[in-house]
């Protein structure tokens, strides 16, 4: 179906020459970025989404999009399943040798790489580095004496530690480790849980870009060396200071062909997840301040505006995806799963111009709760105050197959249309833990005929995001239905919304629920 899909529903692009922060106030978490001619280019963490790897582009550090994604799914059977948390933890995106290199930690399995000549092509299929448990955020280097180093630190979870650095020799074609590495930096003594390194070099000096203190409280500290192995001097350089961005930290930083100096990070958003800052960056004494010094302390704070980059061309205005029509013949980037999809889950052809969800049956033996469901169909919290909508046609066969609108989280909500004796019924479902993954019914009505609009608005409140469902007849007027709450984010994730179409029965079916649109629009607040 055609309709009308605003896609900027979060401008930082302000129009005069200048920009605001957050540049992407979405889950793109754990950024890193490159810069190669006019173009850059930036990666994300991905968890347990998929496609995983979402890869950005940008002309000028401010107008971002979503042009592809590293991998399609990961070629681990743990993946088959939904693996909340796990899998692709703080990638690194690199350019060396004619090629793009993207290398990232599995904190269960170990680092892997893929690499590709064309960012907007396919990627090379990921492949094992190092195999290891609690080996994460990783950074490769290639040195100009040709020698090729992964820097890369430890989850605590898996290896028993934390706050270190380590330093590998690797193969200069990125497949292997040479040894079993270095520790370069220990945090512990003030600069607890040490992670998310990024090396570059700079005026004979190399540089560890790394954040500590934690996701939601943590500074950005960055160390140097004359020698790749240290010792390491070490440097505060950025801080929330009196600004509203707690935990400005993690992210990478490029140089321009201007001779500016730009970084990026996040800041932890509850159930927006971990958001994206753009801070100019200057150099003193072969340090870097990120922000501004206020103080004069020589440590940088964020800035909320600011002039934007001196790039060459004047750049697009342009922004993630997030509406969605269903006319092409591929699922917009902006979608991803909770595991490796299949080709059963869903259609783009069967019926012209929807989405077609099939009910597939949750993987999860004897699981009847969508937190085990792998085929739910999900996106990103775009902006702070937002709607989405969409046009539902459903008729199920049987008792306890499910299709309606979702805001996933740990805990969780969605509105459901289900069978009943007397045609469909509407009901809100509310998912929690308590001693297991339990689901409670809310509200219910009956639904007359098989079409219906759903929609969510969601509204920031003291930092919280809190979420109304309605639903519509004809698609104008939309009544209230079921209790407000308040979206949480998931395991290392933000709060995400989509599509589902379940099975909680054990008969099998060939049901389905058709969606014409999802339509993303702002709210005012």
């Amino acid at each position: 179906m055609t309709v009308n899909l605003k896609q900027n529903v979060w401008l930082a692009d302000q129009g005069n020459g200048k920009y605001k922060n957050p540049i992407l106030h979405a889950d793109y978490s754990d950024p890193d970025l490159i810069r190669v001619g006019e173009d850059f280019l930036m990666v994300a963490s991905s968890f347990n989404c998929m496609p995983g790897l979402p890869i950005l582009h940008s002309k000028d550090l401010v107008n971002w999009e979503i042009v592809n994604h590293v991998y399609s799914e990961f070629p681990v059977a743990d993946f088959n399943k939904v693996a909340h948390g796990k899998n692709a933890w703080a990638p690194s995106i690199r350019y060396h040798d004619g090629k793009y290199w993207v290398f990232v930690g599995d904190p269960d399995h170990g680092i892997f790489m893929s690499n590709t000549e064309d960012p907007f092509g396919d990627w090379s299929k990921p492949i094992f580095v190092k195999e290891g448990k609690g080996l994460i955020d990783t950074c490769p280097f290639w040195d100009d004496d040709g020698n090729a180093y992964l820097v890369h630190a430890y989850a605590r979870s898996r290896a028993g530690f934390k706050n270190v650095l380590n330093l590998c020799r690797m193969s200069n074609d990125g497949t292997e480790l040479l040894d079993e590495g270095t520790f370069i930096f220990d945090g512990e003594d003030g600069h607890p849980t040490t992670e998310g390194p990024k090396m570059y070099k700079r005026n004979g000096y190399y540089y560890i870009f790394a954040p500590a203190g934690g996701v939601a409280t943590g500074w950005q500290l960055v160390m140097r060396s004359k020698n790749i192995y240290g010792p390491y001097e070490k440097k505060v350089v950025l801080k929330q200071g009196d600004t509203p961005v707690n935990g400005p930290h993690q992210g990478g930083y490029v140089e321009l062909e201007s001779g500016e100096s730009w970084f990026v990070h996040f800041q932890d958003k509850n159930a927006y997840g971990r958001i994206v800052h753009l801070q100019p960056m200057s150099w003193k004494n072969d340090w870097p301040v990120i922000g501004v010094d206020k103080d004069n302390d020589g440590i940088g704070e964020p800035v909320m505006e600011y002039s934007k980059p001196a790039v060459n061309s004047e750049a697009e205005i342009k922004v993630p995806a997030t509406s969605d029509d269903f006319n092409d013949q591929k699922l917009g980037l902006q979608w991803q799963w909770h595991a490796n999809p299949e080709t059963k889950w869903y259609s783009l052809s069967e019926n012209n111009q929807s989405l077609r969800l099939y009910t597939n049956n949750i993987s999860q033996e004897q699981e009847t709760v969508l937190w085990y469901a792998p085929s739910l169909l999900l996106q990103k919290f775009p902006a702070p105050n937002f709607s989405a909508e969409t046009k539902i046609t459903f008729d199920p066969e049987v008792e306890g197959e499910k299709a309606g609108l979702i805001v996933m989280g740990e805990k969780y909500s969605y509105l459901s249309l289900e069978k009943s004796e007397k045609g469909l019924k509407l009901i809100q479902y509310w998912g929690v833990e308590r001693e297991k993954r339990s689901e409670f019914k809310m509200t219910k009505k009956q639904i007359e005929g098989q079409t219906l609009y759903l929609k969510v608005e969601v509204r920031e409140f003291n930092e919280e995001a809190l979420c109304q469902f309605s639903y519509s007849i004809e698609g104008k007027k939309f009544k209230n239905f079921g209790k407000r709450f308040k979206a949480v984010p998931g395991r290392w994730i933000g709060a995400k919304l989509g599509l589902f179409a379940v099975n909680t029965s054990k008969h099998l079916t060939s049901s389905f629920a058709d969606y014409d649109y999802f339509a993303v629009e702002e709210l005012s607040q």
